[in-house]
């Protein structure tokens, strides 16, 4: 059996951020990954996004993401950074309703322009996820963290 002191330095130090830092995060990223159930099935897809008024919205054409939001109402959408650099990693989660909005006025174009789909063409239906919970975490690595650690030796259970 493995010393749990001899693991500490493995694992991470995690500290919850407030709200106002996952926002002000969110808004440094604009890439993210959104998960939905598809067929009662999680399914996960990298998207371009932009908050507007504490809403995360992407586009996106016909396909699986529509219809999983057409059809269950309610995603995930997880955006993260590390920095071996400076010593820490992040991680923040929006989860709630997401849905179809028009593309009627000055400012929803606006900001329709500044979203890229990575498929290119055709992807015109913005969706706007409105937030029932919005959590995130700092991670303080290590020296040992951030070099390679073989896998057989490295504790997942910090990260996960």
């Amino acid at each position: 059996m493995r010393d749990k002191a001899a693991d500490k330095g493995l694992v991470p130090e995690a500290e919850d951020l407030a709200i106002k830092e996952c926002w002000d995060l969110l808004r440094q990223s604009h890439v993210g990954r959104l998960g939905v159930v598809n067929d009662g099935r999680p399914d996960i897809f990298p998207v371009n996004y932009q908050v507007r008024d504490e809403t995360l919205i992407f586009r996106t054409g016909g396909g699986t993401k529509l219809q999983a939001i057409n059809e269950v109402g309610y995603v995930a959408l997880e955006t993260d950074a590390v920095s071996a650099e400076f010593g820490f990693a992040w991680s923040v989660v929006v989860k709630g309703a997401a849905a179809a909005v028009e593309d009627s006025g000055t400012y929803l174009n606006k900001v329709s322009r500044q979203l890229f789909p990575w498929q290119g063409i055709g992807h015109d239906q913005l969706i706007r996820i409105s937030p029932e919970s919005v959590t995130g975490r700092r991670f303080t690595l290590t020296s040992q963290v951030k070099a390679w650690t073989d896998l057989d030796v490295a504790t997942r259970a910090g990260f996960e």
